[in-house]
């Protein structure tokens, strides 16, 4: 926290120079180089493991794209929707649990007319689920994976899930991984991967950012 608190204030342009991380040139190859540029600088160890960011202190890393007023700008990216396979997923052994047990929220500030290496990162936020946060949580967690075990993958909508929902998440249309088909045999889907939507992170910013000032 103490050096992630360091960089509060800091352009992105300036940080990278400082590391010697070189900025896309264009905003279309820019996606995951923020969070990549902030994991360099906090020194993450997970890379594209599915554990926490921060192996040894089981700490994830979400950076969060925000409006001037600090409201999240969208909805921010948890882990992948696993292949299904063996017997029923359990919430206790979930990578999503696991990813969100202990989080470290960056907001990183959207400027209007500012170039996306120009942006402000912002006072970091160390948070954890209360009792009541994770059994909303595992609710949604639980009736997605109901609906991706059981072929109905594809009649998923982003109005499914009340803090955690699927969406896709693919470089194109094209892509394709293993899933379910409704008829129980084995089909290619889109990939997918679990969101916290917007208006729950606004929630948990809000509230940290309240008992802190």
């Amino acid at each position: 926290m103490q050096r992630a608190r360091c960089l509060a204030g800091r352009r992105l342009n300036e940080l990278a120079r400082e590391l010697k991380v070189p900025v896309p040139a264009r905003v279309n190859r820019a996606k995951g180089w923020t969070g990549t540029l902030l994991e360099t600088a906090l020194g993450a160890t997970a890379a594209s493991l599915p554990e926490p960011d921060f192996q040894a202190i089981g700490v994830e890393l979400k950076t969060v794209p925000v409006h001037p007023d600090g409201r999240p700008r969208e909805s921010t990216y948890v882990c992948t929707l696993p292949s299904p396979g063996g017997g029923p997923p359990l919430w206790q052994h979930s990578n999503v649990r696991r990813k969100l047990a202990r989080v470290l929220f960056v907001p990183v500030v959207y400027e209007t007319g500012a170039g996306f290496a120009d942006r402000i990162i912002g006072t970091p936020i160390i948070w954890s689920p209360s009792a009541e946060e994770e059994a909303a949580l595992r609710a949604d967690w639980e009736e997605l994976m109901d609906l991706a075990c059981t072929g109905k993958v594809e009649s998923i909508t982003a109005h499914h899930g009340t803090h955690l929902q699927i969406r896709p998440k693919a470089a194109n249309s094209k892509a394709r991984q293993r899933g379910v088909g409704e008829d129980g045999a084995p089909a290619q889907t889109l990939p997918r991967g679990f969101y916290l939507r917007a208006s729950f992170t606004a929630s948990i910013f809000q509230r940290c950012y309240a008992r802190a000032g």
